[in-house]
């Protein structure tokens, strides 16, 4: 479990294709905290850290993975936000994110307003269902709340932290991004469809 609140970015060393499946290689600032099995957020996807070399901390990315998220677009140089699991005990500043990545969406809008930024990612209709107005979504590991919900898009004011301490000042238009609806939206609708279906509820 997660909060989106982002630790740290990192560069990714390498990402080498295996069969279906790929090795992630990143230089993580805080990997001597790590152990083998640790599980990190990266860019908003839950990892296993699988092991450790000079050359950084490695990830398998499982066909699955590479299917429903952003990250087989990474190459070399490419920064990613990291966030480690949370503990017991620790503030809760964000909101529940459990790495489980429900689709992808692309950047629309890139914009700066004053001291802050505003961005608009495009949602895909199963991710666009579970969101609302003054909700929380997560973008690439980002816990953000939903300024202005469209028809198939949401829009975030970024404020200079986030946007200083996280990979968004890198970001461009057109670029994929991980998306995660709030597990309490996918409870709830789950719930529901189960009693329409029963008859118990009407549409």
């Amino acid at each position: 479990m997660f909060t989106g609140l982002v630790e740290a970015v990192g560069p990714v060393v390498s990402l080498e294709a295996k069969g279906e499946q790929a090795r992630l290689l990143l230089d993580i600032p805080f990997s001597t905290e790590l152990a083998l099995g640790d599980s990190v957020a990266i860019n908003g996807c839950c990892l296993t850290v699988a092991e450790f070399s000079p050359e950084g901390t490695a990830f398998d990315l499982l066909a699955q993975t590479l299917r429903v998220t952003s990250l087989g677009n990474l190459a070399s140089g490419s920064v990613v936000n990291l966030e480690r699991a949370m503990m017991v005990g620790d503030r809760f500043g964000g909101h529940f994110v459990q790495g489980h990545v429900d689709g992808t969406g692309t950047i629309t809008r890139l914009e700066e307003n004053g001291q802050d930024h505003i961005l608009g990612v495009s949602l895909p209709p199963e991710i666009h269902r579970h969101c609302i107005d003054k909700g929380s979504l997560t973008v690439d590991g980002i816990s953000l709340t939903i300024a202005e919900l469209g028809e198939a898009e949401a829009v975030f004011w970024i404020t200079p932290h986030t946007w200083e301490h996280t990979h968004l000042y890198l970001t461009k238009l057109g670029q994929s991004v991980n998306l995660e609806v709030d597990l309490l939206a996918k409870y709830v609708d789950k719930l529901l469809e189960a009693r329409v279906k029963s008859g118990q509820l009407s549409q």
